[in-house]
């Protein structure tokens, strides 16, 4: 990757319970202007070179691509599979960051998919070579041939980071692309701690009980970790998850 642009950014001074984490912004001073960016908009995020990096790595401390890559591999290094000969489906794929984090292991394949023609354009701009291919997507409106492409890919893993429980990736999304992971497969995601809650609105805590207690998945892994630093800089708290899938979802869980 080249050398990083480095930019002018700071957070915003105000009391950090007014806003929810898809709320959260900083403030850009660029060409002699400042902009305001929310967190959750990629699209401006990625247009830009290192941006993402900056304030997310950088300032932010986000630790949970590699956190991911890691446990996945440990998980699977205490099984008799063989890693390298992984074909991983990256969910939300962004820029590329853990993308770039599982080729350190030199998996099989690295499938990316995002709805963001931006995440696209910045994982060729930063990180080209590392997806095998990259498919521009809505996963709740996937056509026939593009399930039949990604199939033929026979892909063995899925893996999705601080990307699910937001509108992002709703439950419907991380279904159809549950399904597109061949059996005996398996999963590696991490999930903000209260979409895990009782109390939790995102359809996400049913939906990964129903997956366990169905046996849909069988878990293996589940920590409570630091996924990053809020603008106030306190940490945020995240799942990782790490389980071998069993089936398919054969019918809509959050009934």
């Amino acid at each position: 990757m080249k050398q990083r642009l480095r930019y002018k950014i700071r957070l915003p001074a105000v009391e950090p319970y007014i806003l929810t984490q898809d709320q959260a912004y900083f403030l850009l001073e660029e060409n002699g202007e400042v902009k305001k960016i929310r967190f959750h908009d990629y699209d401006e995020l990625f247009l830009r070179p290192g941006l993402y990096e900056q304030i997310f790595y950088d300032r932010l401390k986000c630790k949970s691509p590699q956190k991911i890559a890691e446990l996945l591999k440990k998980v699977i290094e205490q099984t008799s599979e063989n890693f390298n000969e992984f074909r991983i489906l990256d969910v939300g794929a962004g820029n590329g960051m853990m993308g770039h984090e599982l080729s350190k292991f030199g998996v099989a394949r690295i499938i990316g998919i995002d709805v963001l023609k931006e995440a696209y354009d910045a994982a060729e701009r930063d990180y080209p070579g590392i997806y095998d291919d990259y498919y521009v997507s809505d996963l709740t409106k996937l056509r026939e041939e593009e399930i039949e492409e990604i199939k033929n890919w026979q892909l063995n893993c899925l893996v999705s980071i601080a990307a699910i429980g937001f509108n992002d990736i709703p439950p419907e999304a991380f279904i159809q692309a549950f399904n597109l992971i061949s059996e005996q497969g398996w999963i590696a995601i991490n999930i903000k701690e209260t979409f895990l809650q009782k109390d939790d609105s995102s359809g996400f805590s049913m939906l990964i009980k129903q997956l366990i207690f169905n046996d849909i998945i069988e878990l293996y892994h589940l920590e409570k970790y630091q996924h990053r630093l809020s603008i106030d800089g306190k940490p945020l708290f995240y799942y990782a998850i790490v389980g071998e899938k069993i089936k398919n979802i054969t019918e809509y869980l959050l009934v």
